[in-house]
């Protein structure tokens, strides 16, 4: 049977251990994240039950996990993350897997990619391609449900300069008249605004997260290692839609801006009875949509590098996205914290926008 591999590594380290191990996960967070660095990759589960609805083939795959942790992946020497990611590719090599995914920071470290595949001798891909598809499908849903028109409404992305960023701005910009690009370098925001101008979009820059109240439609696709997205940041009735790993959303947001609707951004419904074997924290029969990347691919026998690097394709990122759904792949039901949004939790989230107008007023 035709298999892949997917790479992921410990977002949140305590609990991420915790589901593996559960002993260690009992243990403080600086000494998990300082212990890990010494762990060897680790075969978390074999995936099976992944079957294409226009061909029938079934494949199956392994989820491995990079031990390093993000922090360890930005602060330590960029030749200790690229050797912990290939070391986990070799171990995808002697299972079998004749494709590689990349997930969470593995697929950004460094040059995104490049230089992990050219070590290894089956092809990778970062997935960020699928990625941009399902969060651009996400948007659309979650902004119809909210009766939000992107015609006549203001988006921002949060790290607009990066590979996600640039194609979700350059998307948008087919859709909404306005939009806020922030991240840290004010240059690199510029050379995205110019892209996005091209196209008749208005497009401001900013490098102060306090330019989101602006915005109705909030895509973030930040590298930030903590939560940077608070309470005090978002607009009454804002959709959110957060694709970074870790979140980009601080927890308290959650808990106290009712009046904002905060959707997970790239799952992807996988076709077939899929038994991950592991609790990635989505519901059953779905995952990311790098890791859904990866699995449209080997359905599709394109064992190649199909996302790699720091500029993604328009042109590849419609080309997965017609190959998903030719395989029975599509956007799974609108989620918040991997729990799914009823039309009563979106109700809820319309009333509060509604009172704290009003009482404003």
């Amino acid at each position: 049977m035709t298999s892949f591999a997917f790479i992921v590594h410990p977002v949140e380290p305590q609990r991420d251990v915790a589901r593996k191990f559960p002993l260690l996960g009992r243990l403080p967070p600086s000494v998990v994240d300082f212990g890990s660095r010494f762990f060897p990759p680790v075969r978390l589960a074999h995936i099976t039950g992944i079957r294409s609805e226009a061909t029938g083939q079934e494949i199956e795959g392994w989820l491995l996990a990079c031990p390093l942790t993000p922090k360890q992946m930005l602060q330590a020497p960029l030749s200790t993350a690229y050797d912990k990611i290939v070391q986990t590719g070799h171990l995808a090599e002697r299972l079998g897997a004749r494709l590689l995914g990349l997930g969470a920071f593995t697929s950004v470290v460094g040059d995104a990619g490049v230089t992990i595949s050219n070590r290894l001798s089956i092809p990778v891909t970062t997935g960020h391609s699928y990625t941009v598809a399902l969060t651009m499908e996400a948007v659309h849903e979650a902004a119809k449900r909210m009766n939000i028109e992107l015609t006549d409404c203001s988006a921002a992305i949060v790290g607009a300069s990066g590979s996600l960023g640039k194609a979700c701005s350059h998307l948008l910009a087919r859709n909404v008249p306005r939009l806020i690009l922030i991240g840290r370098h004010r240059d690199r925001l510029q050379a995205v605004q110019h892209l996005v101008e091209s196209f008749g979009t208005q497009a401001v820059v900013a490098t102060d997260l306090a330019a989101l109240s602006e915005a109705d439609l909030v895509v973030a696709v930040s590298s930030a290692t903590v939560p940077i997205i608070k309470p005090e940041h978002l607009k009454r009735g804002a959709i959110v839609c957060d694709v970074a790993r870790p979140p980009s959303v601080h927890p308290e947001v959650r808990r106290v801006r009712t009046d904002v609707l905060l959707i997970d951004g790239g799952v992807a419904a996988v076709p077939g009875e899929m038994n991950l074997g592991f609790d990635i924290g989505l519901p059953p029969g779905t995952v990311y949509g790098c890791m859904a990347e990866t699995m449209i691919l080997t359905l599709e026998g394109r064992y190649e590098c199909f996302t790699l690097g720091k500029e993604l394709s328009l042109q590849r990122i419609d080309e997965i996205a017609q190959l998903a759904r030719k395989h029975g792949f599509h956007l799974s039901n609108l989620y918040s914290l991997g729990k799914n949004l009823t039309p009563e939790m979106i109700a809820r989230v319309k009333q509060k926008a509604h009172q704290a107008l009003y009482v404003k007023i």
